[in-house]
């Protein structure tokens, strides 16, 4: 079950997000409200009658792997759907014009990529890691490279992969052992193994373009030895086709949790004598130009997290609208009259809400970044989206296992049976907690990194914001009740960050015990500022009905997520006590 969520996608874009302000500020001058209600609208229709259908197919059949030839073969109808995806357009929307694509906002690429993501999380994510890889190629690729592989790429011809994670190198880069040496000619040897590839290898398009992190022989060790690749599976001719097959192969393919349709390799490099490859960027500054792919990606899995969430929440709603059980006033009824199911899904739309909000808020200070008239916004929008992607990510993703949780438990027994589809939706969201950075390393990000810009005035200016929202909220007695609960959650969330301040200062591992619920933490007030703007949208609108979801979904989230606030302040200040004295116990030391 699968109805396109586009109504939410335009109410977000507009109340959060600011979207029609940002295109009559001239921002965004090949952009019109009625080219937004067109991609949406078209984007719902591709999801609901192409990707969608192919989901159960994808989780059931998923993708194999001819250890004699290398290749690996997608799920039925997955070649077909990706072609009328190409043709549609679709690759290039977020893309730059000066290599093929349409140039739309950053805004506009996340709404259409969760709509993939809803429809079949394990085909989305391979289109968004091309946009990524197409990303940092043009930021950090020479003028060579860029004309050579963005245009097929942008078209969707050809896919782009992130090759980070090696057996002994997981979260920590600074062990990657994959070789790079001078080839003499302006191309060097690529060496070495790398796991977890997403669509490392698939029989959807012609080539795959690997960015590859490897060390160059003598380079400093650490991160700061890490140099950046552009790997081929095929090398082009003088027409610029794919001919000869360069040194990578496919050795291996995952069984997971999750996401069957989409193929996780290891790739090996170098085999019959080192894959060729170009440098991207400078010497040793490797990890700076990946982390432009990343950081587009951590912004996406985020919004991969709502979708699944999304996805949930509507099979869910269908099936306790259906599922009889139970009697009211000795009438047999269906399992969305109890109290405790309606709690249920009522958690689940505004939690996946909450998360969407947020995410757009980074999608707009994206995009701000690039686009404000003067350097000081663009500079405080880019400070802005560093702040956010880590709460992004984490509070997105952790939405996306919790609401497909509990869409397991609305569906009861049949929950369980895989049949009902409920429990492919736990299975695909539980990666992207781990994926771009396990959420505990965001969530230390946040407080080691983020937090600290400017001394604290980043923080600041976005507190700043939520005071305004709650100003407003104040002056309607409609949301009196949100206001006053937004701002006791704001003010602790003050408190124990300029506790996380000392802490970093004094150099207390304490920081790092509490950061995974300071981020929790942030995130609600967060989540609950972009769903005060949707209140707010509305009564402005003076659309507000008795039953108008906007305010329903504000007030819903002030009285029964917001008072979570105090704990999560309890347990940033005091829980790392407890936490430390447990150490060596944890160790193994007792």
């Amino acid at each position: 079950m699968f109805e396109p969520q586009v109504d939410d996608l335009r109410a977000t874009l507009e109340d959060v997000a600011g979207l029609s302000g940002l295109i009559e500020a001239g921002l965004f001058p090949d952009l019109s409200a009625d080219l937004v209600d067109a991609v949406l609208t078209e984007a719902g229709r591709f999801a609901a009658e192409v990707l969608a259908p192919l989901n159960r197919e994808g989780d059931k059949v998923g993708c194999s792997l001819d250890t004699s030839t290398h290749a690996v073969t997608t799920a039925p109808g997955w070649r077909e759907a990706y072609r009328q995806w190409c043709e549609a357009g679709w690759a290039a929307l977020p893309c730059p014009p000066e290599h093929g694509g349409q140039g739309l906002p950053i805004l506009m690429g996340l709404a259409v990529q969760e709509l993939w993501n809803t429809a079949a999380s394990a085909y989305g994510i391979g289109t968004l890691l091309t946009q990524g890889a197409s990303e940092a190629i043009e930021a950090h690729g020479s003028e060579t490279l860029r004309a050579t592989w963005l245009p097929n790429m942008v078209s969707g011809r050809w896919t782009g992969t992130m090759n980070l994670t090696e057996p002994q190198a997981g979260s920590d880069l600074s062990a990657i052992r994959t070789r790079a040496e001078p080839a003499g000619d302006g191309t060097y040897r690529i060496t070495g193994t790398k796991i977890f590839i997403t669509y490392g290898e698939h029989d959807l398009t012609d080539n795959i373009v690997h960015l590859v992190l490897a060390r160059l022989v003598g380079a400093p060790e650490g991160t700061r030895g890490i140099s950046l690749f552009l790997v081929p599976k095929f090398l082009l001719d003088d027409a610029g086709e794919p001919a000869q097959r360069n040194d990578v192969k496919c050795i291996g393919l995952e069984e997971k949790l999750g996401i069957h349709g989409s193929p996780t390799c290891t790739l090996q490099f170098g085999d019959e004598g080192g894959a060729v490859g170009w440098l991207i960027g400078e010497v040793n500054r490797g990890l700076n130009c990946m982390f432009t792919m990343m950081n587009n990606a951590r912004l996406h899995v985020g919004m991969q997290g709502v979708a699944v969430a999304e996805r949930a929440t509507q099979q869910a709603v269908a099936f306790a609208r259906e599922r009889r059980q139970g009697k009211e006033a000795g009438e047999v009824v269906t399992i969305v009259h109890h109290p405790d199911v309606q709690r249920m899904l009522a958690d689940m739309e505004v939690k996946t809400q909450s998360a969407r909000a947020i995410c757009y808020a980074t999608a707009r200070a994206l995009d701000l970044s690039r686009h404000a008239a003067s350097e000081e916004q663009r500079a405080d929008n880019n400070g802005l989206a560093a702040l956010l992607t880590p709460v992004s990510k984490a509070y997105g993703t952790d939405t996306g296992s919790e609401v497909a949780s509990l869409g397991v438990q609305v569906h009861g027994g049949m929950g369980y049976i895989e049949e009902t589809g409920a429990a492919q939706h736990l299975r695909d969201a539980r990666i992207c907690q781990i994926y771009e950075g396990t959420n505990g390393i965001h969530a230390i990000d946040l407080v080691t990194r983020k937090l600290p810009m400017e001394g604290g005035k980043t923080f600041a200016r976005w507190s700043a914001g939520v005071k305004q929202t709650l100003g407003s909220l104040k002056g309607h007695a409609e949301t009196a009740d949100v206001a006053a609960e937004l701002a006791s959650a704001l003010m602790l969330l003050e408190e124990t960050t300029g506790q996380m301040t000392d802490w970093l200062a004094a150099g207390d591992q304490r920081a790092l015990a509490g950061a995974t619920p300071y981020l929790r933490l942030f995130a609600l007030v967060a989540g609950a500022d972009g769903l005060g703007r949707g209140a707010l949208a509305a009564l402005a609108r003076n659309d507000v009905a008795p039953g108008d979801r906007r305010l329903w979904r504000a007030r819903y989230f002030a009285a029964n997520h917001l008072p979570l606030a105090g704990g999560l302040a309890r347990i940033v200040t005091g829980g790392g006590d407890a936490l430390g004295a447990g150490a060596g116990l944890l160790a193994g030391n007792g």
